[in-house]
């Protein structure tokens, strides 16, 4: 059986976040950068150009899906950050998320992930949304990974703890990662708590909270307050929460700028006040549906 397949015990694994080398170690083994490109609504113009300005900035992870419609572009910025010797592919940690309209052709379209991002193997998949036949796809997800083209699995949009344990209730790899709407206004700090013992990590999208609601996190005065007593900006002091309260996240922006600013905050560390008067911030607050 392929290496790939394997299913570590996540015992052996503490969910513990490396801020030298800005990683995670998954319940699979692999290691997955803690932050990462966000590409939703991205031309594949300006996802190749986003990806390769953020591979040269040190990014490490790329997230895209098959319902985005750049994975193309993520793999041109991709080859272009390689050819210039900036990254190797093993550098870069790649995930993209089955389309729903994929669900009943599913392990055809990882080969047509593949060819699109023109890579030969993919670091994360993710099921994108709860579906009429999750188990299905799941499974055709999981042979993914037997077959060398997958490395880790998870799931994205299953928000409860009933969700979650339907899928482990079938599922033979256990979950790496619970790629969810996460943002100050909605921490869903119980799901969390709950993974944990599997060794599942929650990454946020939509970590400033979204198309139209960003500037009402950013000026949260809370927030504010917190930014000037760092000299950092609303963007970089939610980041940086994300990151000290164990979440993986992946902030979206093709604006050059905001990929430099979203990435300058390894070099601070909020301290316990800070980070307690954050998590009162929330109130269970979605802004999607899905």
């Amino acid at each position: 059986m392929n290496d790939n397949s394997r299913n570590i015990d996540v015992s052996d694994f503490d969910n513990n976040f490396n801020f030298e080398t800005r990683t995670v170690t998954l319940n699979s083994g692999y290691e997955m950068p803690i932050l990462g490109l966000g590409t939703w609504t991205q031309s594949n113009e300006e996802t190749a150009n986003s990806v390769y300005y953020a591979l040269e900035n040190g990014y490490r992870l790329i997230d895209t899906a098959q319902y985005y419609g750049n994975e193309y572009g993520v793999g041109k910025g991709l080859r272009r950050a390689i050819d210039n010797g900036i990254v190797t592919r093993e550098e870069v940690f790649i995930t993209t998320k089955i389309m729903p309209s994929s669900y009943n052709n599913a392990y055809n379209s990882i080969d047509e992930s593949l060819e699109r991002l023109g890579v030969d193997y993919i670091d994360l998949l993710l099921i994108h949304q709860p579906g009429t036949n999750d188990e299905a796809v799941y499974k055709a997800m999981e042979q993914g990974v037997r077959d060398g083209k997958v490395r880790s699995i998870g799931i994205s949009n299953y928000y409860t703890k009933e969700e979650v344990e339907e899928v482990l209730s079938y599922a033979t790899i256990t979950p790496a990662v619970i790629q969810n709407e996460n943002h100050i206004y909605y921490q869903n700090t119980e799901l969390q708590e709950y993974v944990s013992k599997y060794g599942i990590i929650i990454e946020s999208w939509y970590p400033f909270g979204g198309r139209g609601h960003t500037s009402y996190n950013f000026n949260n005065e809370t927030i504010k307050s917190i930014a000037t007593k760092y000299n950092k900006t609303s963007a970089q002091i939610i980041l940086r929460w994300q990151l000290q309260a164990l979440y993986i996240v992946i902030p979206g922006s093709s604006n050059l700028d905001h990929i430099l600013e979203n990435y300058s905050i390894f070099d601070f560390e909020l301290d316990d006040e800070d980070m307690k008067n954050i998590a009162n911030i929330n109130n269970s607050q979605r802004y999607e549906i899905w």
